[in-house]
Formats: C-alpha cells, sequence, structure tokens
C-alpha cells in the first residue's frame, strides 16, 4: 500500500491528524534552524564579548552591540548600553533580559504541547468510528460466514488512524524534548556568562561618561538626561539696583 492509499483508508480523522502533523513539523523546522544558527555562533560571541571587556568596555559593548541579532548578544549588551549603572542596576539589565530571551526561545512549545496531546485522541476517534462503521452491518446470523469476512479488514483499517496519530505526538514528543534540553542548557550559558560580566563590573566598573555615539543607538536616549543637561550650568545671579 502507498501513503496515499492509507491516508484514505484511515478515515476521516486523518485530515485533522494531517494539519496537525504540518504544523508541528513547521515548528520543527523553525526551531531547529534557531537553534542550528544560535549555538554554533554563541560560545565565540561570549568569549569576545568577556574578553574585550577585561580591557576596555567601550570595545565589548561595540562587539555585544554587533552581536545583537543574537539572544546571548542582546542578553550582554543589555547592562553595556545603559549611560550610568551602578551594580544592582547592572544585574536587573542582565536579569531582565534573560527572562525574555529565554521566553523567546521557547516559542512553538505551546503548539507542540497540544500536538501531542490531541493527535493520539483524534487517532482513538477514528479508530472508534472506524469501528462503528465495520461492526454496524454485522447481523448476529452473518457470524461465521463469508459475508462477515470484510469485517476483519474494516477493523484493521480503522486501526490505521490511531497508529498515524501515535507517530505524530511520538515524533512530537521527542523534538519537544529535545528543544527544552536546549532552553536548560540556555539558562546555565546566560547564567555563567552574566555572572561573569556583573564579575568584571565590579572589579573595574566602566566609565561611559565620555563614550562615543557609535555605542549607543540613535534612538536610545538615558532617562532625564536632557534635564540634566538643562541645569548643568549655574544660574546666573539676579542684579540688585545700586
Amino acid at each position: 500500500m502507498d501513503i496515499l492509499d492509507l491516508f484514505y483508508k484511515g478515515g476521516p480523522a486523518m485530515w485533522p491528524l494531517l494539519i496537525l502533523s504540518i504544523l508541528a513539523l513547521s515548528v520543527i523546522f523553525e526551531r531547529l534552524w534557531f537553534w542550528l544558527r544560535m549555538l554554533t555562533q554563541e560560545k565565540q560571541i561570549v568569549e569576545r564579548i568577556l574578553d574585550a571587556a577585561q580591557d576596555n568596555w567601550e570595545v565589548a559593548a561595540d562587539i555585544a552591540r554587533l552581536a545583537s541579532h543574537q539572544p546571548v548578544g542582546r542578553f550582554l549588551y543589555a547592562p553595556l548600553r545603559l549611560a550610568k549603572s551602578d551594580a544592582e542596576t547592572f544585574r536587573l539589565a542582565l536579569e531582565a533580559t534573560a527572562e525574555d530571551e529565554l521566553a523567546g526561545m521557547r516559542r512553538g512549545e505551546k503548539l507542540l504541547e497540544a500536538v501531542i496531546a490531541l493527535a493520539p485522541l483524534l487517532g482513538l476517534l477514528g479508530t472508534v468510528l472506524g469501528l462503528i462503521h465495520s461492526l454496524r452491518s454485522i447481523r448476529i446470523g452473518d457470524l461465521g460466514t463469508e459475508s462477515t469476512a470484510g469485517v476483519t479488514t474494516g477493523i484493521g483499517e480503522s486501526l490505521i488512524s490511531t497508529a498515524s496519530g501515535l507517530i505524530v505526538a511520538i515524533i512530537s514528543l521527542v523534538f519537544y524534548r529535545l528543544f527544552q534540553s536546549f532552553v536548560v542548557n540556555q539558562v546555565k550559558v546566560f547564567r555563567k556568562a552574566g555572572n561573569e560580566m556583573e564579575l568584571l563590573y565590579r572589579q573595574s566598573p566602566p566609565d561611559f561618561s565620555n563614550r562615543t555615539s557609535a555605542i549607543v543607538p540613535e534612538n536610545f536616549t538615558p532617562p532625564r538626561k536632557p534635564g540634566k543637561t538643562r541645569v548643568s550650568e549655574p544660574p546666573e545671579p539676579p542684579t540688585t539696583p545700586n
């Protein structure tokens, strides 16, 4: 039997299973491409930023800004783009960015969870409907005669939907667990890189007061900076009459 023949013999439940399989495969291929690009560049980005931070924080900020297309680059660039920060602000910027990036890495997990839960149920539903259709035409007087010879074939064909649902669910579950392991590993990577960055900051805090505009994005404006500029010069004393 070819695949198309098995699909039609599986009954009406095969159509929603086909839709679920297409959705699951789209998420799987997208996540595989995402993790492949990320894992091949992540270690190099972290090493370059941390090595540069030991000598020059402005160079480290430039490297992190150029690597902001990667989650780890955005994570390490978050505290470096601040015009002024203390140790607590530095740590909070790392933590807040880490939560956002890790949440983005979990994209598609809810869809895979839905496929894992629905695919076996749809397969079982297709089998039940196939059994009802096969057994509905059986009469008690026909048992053991040639008229019931096609019932066995109908029961076997009704099990196709159950097997299909299990296959879709198993494949989705395998990649779901794989992607979850990648996220857990990223938590360790982010924690280690953030701790090393914070340790370097506490040993030699950067001075970005004279940093060039190339480091800070054009659309980034530190809070209340215009207000400080307006009062940076002392006001002129009032003139008093002679």
